[in-house]
């Protein structure tokens, strides 16, 4: 027994799915180790018997003896990037520039994805098979894969060819967040993992997403910049705080009205008869910073439909007189040589005190079963009458009766109109779950927004008082400052 103990994770979770695949030989296996294991995820493995079916990659063949993932796991580390190195390549770019910069994206993408693969593998078996994260690990092998057997990066024509492929992973890919998020609740709900583990997990897994897409879609952009010409002049260089092209410059003032007129759209169709509070900006309005866009824009969408919503139902239970408008959410906007500040204040009666300490997590406490009825509930988009489901829907945590479908939510991820993305295709699963429908409500906004702000040397938190309202923080970094220091490292 003491031996079990010093067995790392992958060899005791295979041990553990080995004995449950032949019950009656390893009859001795599964009882020792039913103690040594997490009861969560032990109890979730006991119950789902075996491995999801019908998945071609979480078996035992190729789950825990991959030695392909292994091999390259070991004997690759991802390369740290930092903005500065994202700028050069984006100043005087040349063919030479651009077919380096398409190897490097190349050799480092299936790096990168190898360590996330290798992470899930580590995470006990009852989380991995859950249908929808079962799905993330499939579509991370499937993209490690390809990314790995294409040939280098040597000449313009390979790196088009290249570029076809980095722009159909990233359009699929589009649905990996709802399904880490939906699969995190259910995990959450199940047991198969604790709250902080879960959340640590998901913060590591959406970091590292952060930065792949960042290099993928910053190599996207300067490929069609010099096939338009765009930075062959060299006037780039006279910027000094040029990043890249996915940076784009932003107003505080304006990414904040922007953002404020979609949520006040969207809340209006939950309200169809209310009035919708007044927003007021004030401070240092002019405030311009380089961020990406798309990333801003959910932040601050996030937050403000929380905030108008807030507003607006309160105000409908403690108004006086019928047609007497909701308080004003107040917006102030700051800044030092080094970050901007965005205090946004709601009169909206605060967050209750029993799911205040679940707002930033994943797995949301004791309200995880409303948020998955409340995603059942949302009808099927217009158009689409099937019902989406994952690969391995049915076989599962095997949750078969209570697992979460996709009614419609891939096709409207695809439908979505979005910010400049970078990648040409006019895609972004941010601002789609963004421009989500308004009762489509899951509980992820502040954790991804939190994980988001973080992840750029920034944040986000809030103060409740419980009977009036929240006055949420937002601190940014002026990423323009920081070329030297912050790096795409956080795989």
């Amino acid at each position: 027994m003491n031996r079990l103990k010093l067995h790392s994770v992958p060899l005791r979770c295979r041990s553990i799915t080995t004995a449950l695949a032949h019950p009656q030989r390893n009859r001795h296996y599964s009882s020792d180790f039913a103690h040594h294991a997490e009861p969560g995820s032990f109890a979730t493995t006991l119950k789902s018997k075996t491995y999801p079916p019908g998945s071609k990659l979480i078996n035992s063949r190729h789950f825990y003896q991959n030695t392909v993932l292994l091999d390259w796991v070991q004997k690759r580390k991802p390369r740290p990037v930092s903005l500065r190195q994202l700028a050069f390549f984006g100043r005087k770019l040349t063919a030479e520039k651009l077919v380096s910069s398409g190897d490097f994206v190349q050799q480092e993408l299936p790096t990168r994805l190898a360590h996330r693969i290798r992470e899930m593998q580590e995470l006990p078996f009852g989380v991995v098979s859950n249908a929808h994260l079962c799905r993330v690990y499939e579509m991370y092998y499937n993209a490690f894969n390809q990314f790995r057997k294409f040939p280098r990066i040597r000449t313009l024509e390979d790196n088009d060819r290249f570029c076809l492929l980095l722009n159909k992973l990233l359009n699929e890919h589009l649905s990996i967040i709802p399904n880490l998020v939906i699969g995190a609740i259910e995990c959450s709900m199940y047991q198969s993992i604790d709250s902080d583990k879960l959340d640590k997990f998901m913060s590591s897994i959406l970091c590292s997403r952060i930065s792949r897409r960042v290099i993928a879609e910053q190599h996207l952009s300067l490929t069609a910049n010099y096939k338009n010409g765009t930075y062959n002049d060299g006037s780039s260089k006279d910027d000094p705080n040029y990043i890249g092209a996915v940076f784009l410059r932003c107003n505080a003032k304006e990414a904040v009205e922007a953002s404020a007129v979609q949520a006040s759209m969207l809340i209006q169709q939950l309200y169809p008869d209310a009035r919708m509070p007044e927003i007021i900006i004030e401070g240092l309005t002019d405030t311009n910073f380089l961020y990406m866009k798309s990333h801003l824009d959910y932040i601050l969408g996030e937050i403000l439909r929380n905030s108008i919503e807030a507003t607006v139902r309160h105000h409908e239970k403690t108004k006086g007189a019928a047609d007497s408008p909701p308080p004003p959410i107040l917006v102030s906007i700051s800044n030092t040589a080094k970050t901007i500040l965005i205090r946004i204040s709601d009169q909206g009666g605060g967050i209750p005190s029993d799911i205040l300490p679940h707002i930033w997590s994943f797995s949301k406490g004791p309200r995880s079963q409303y948020r998955l009825d409340n995603f059942k509930q949302v009808p099927t988009y217009a158009g689409i009458s099937e019902e989406i489901s994952s690969p391995v829907s049915g076989s599962g945590n095997h949750i078969t009766s209570e697992t979460t479908d996709f009614r419609g939510f891939e096709q409207f991820l695809h439908q979505a109109p979005t910010a400049a993305t970078g990648n040409g295709s006019g895609l972004s699963s941010l601002a789609s779950l963004s421009s989500r429908p308004p009762d489509l409500k899951l509980g992820m906004g502040l954790p991804l927004s939190r994980i988001y702000a973080d992840y750029w040397d920034g944040h986000l938190d809030l103060h409740s008082l419980e009977g009036y309202g929240v006055d949420v923080f937002l601190r940014i970094s002026r990423l323009g400052n920081q070329n030297e220091k912050l790096q795409l490292d956080k795989v």
